[in-house]
């Protein structure tokens, strides 16, 4: 058996295929993967923020023409990258065990938020990292940054920054938990919808495919990304927008929290459920619906 994988070729989006090439041939001893490296659209217009350029699928499009024109297998992504509208003729059967979701504090001055003087410089390209900063400590300046993770890190140990923002999960996959000063909880920054989970998209027609990742497919955390893309899918938001969604799993239950709000923090729709965990979906589409009953569509409406 052989496994075409199609990745990015960041260094964290090499990790996380090789971690899927791993695990694929840890269950399937008599399997041999390769890695089908692209470069997307998102890797190559680092001048502008993702919302900017659209944010849907920048970082997905190149892998799944790779899936669709059979020059590869199975394309593994970052779900938070993902819109929740696959491609025809695509579908996404296993998704890995998370990591951590929540949102890192990485500074070489400031051990906690509240540590941060009135006009910190704060760098992100995140509308919703923003929007929840911006209402947590509103004297604090956000600054874009773009780029992979070893890019972000030059930038702030070059003093462009007092601190910035980035997925716990992305840096401990690359080795650098030492450079976390804090992990922000879920009730101050909650993370991007799908933040910390690794996703397989294949072609539907591939059955034999199919069959061999499914094994790597962990329930809990489908029904969780199952939940929050639902929250995006009913709210028709990207991932670059400013919105926000978690879901934890306790047993047969989900318990999953959502916000919208303006980036710049002046107005945020919060929403918290509980629901089954054998319909995720119906418990996105709830808590969107509270949303929307707050307002959630006119903040979206009002954003460029």
């Amino acid at each position: 058996m052989h496994i075409r994988i199609a990745t990015r070729n960041s260094e964290l989006a090499l990790w996380q295929a090789r971690e899927v090439s791993r695990q694929l041939c840890k269950t399937h001893p008599d399997m041999s993967t390769e890695l089908v490296r692209l470069t997307t659209t998102g890797d190559r217009l680092l001048q502008q923020s993702l919302a900017a350029q659209g944010g849907k699928g920048l970082f997905v499009k190149e892998l799944e023409h790779a899936l669709l024109e059979n020059r590869a297998d199975i394309a593994v992504h970052s779900i938070k990258d993902v819109p929740v509208e696959l491609p025809s003729g695509l579908h996404m059967p296993a998704v890995l065990r998370r990591e951590n979701p929540c949102d890192a504090l990485v500074s070489n001055h400031y051990g906690t938020l509240d540590a941060l003087p009135e006009h910190a410089r704060v760098g992100t390209s995140s509308q919703r990292r923003a929007c929840q900063l911006k209402a947590a400590l509103p004297g604090l300046e956000i600054r874009l940054l773009r780029g992979n993770v070893g890019t972000r890190l030059t930038r702030l140990d070059q003093g462009e920054y007092d601190a910035i923002i980035l997925a716990v999960a992305g840096l401990k996959r690359l080795g650098l938990s030492q450079r976390i000063r804090a992990c922000l909880s879920a009730d101050v920054v909650l993370p991007a919808i799908g933040q910390g989970a690794i996703g397989i998209e294949c072609r539907q027609d591939d059955s034999h495919t199919e069959s061999l990742i499914r094994p790597l497919n962990h329930g809990d955390t489908q029904a969780c990304i199952l939940a929050e893309r639902a929250v995006s899918q009913a709210l028709e938001g990207g991932c670059q927008l400013p919105i926000a969604g978690l879901a934890e799993a306790n047993h047969e239950r989900l318990e999953l929290r959502a916000l919208v709000g303006y980036p710049d923090g002046s107005r945020i729709c919060r929403s918290r459920d509980v629901g089954s965990k054998r319909d995720p979906v119906q418990l996105g589409q709830s808590v969107a619906q509270d949303l929307l009953a707050q307002g959630a569509d006119h903040i979206l409406a009002a954003l460029p």
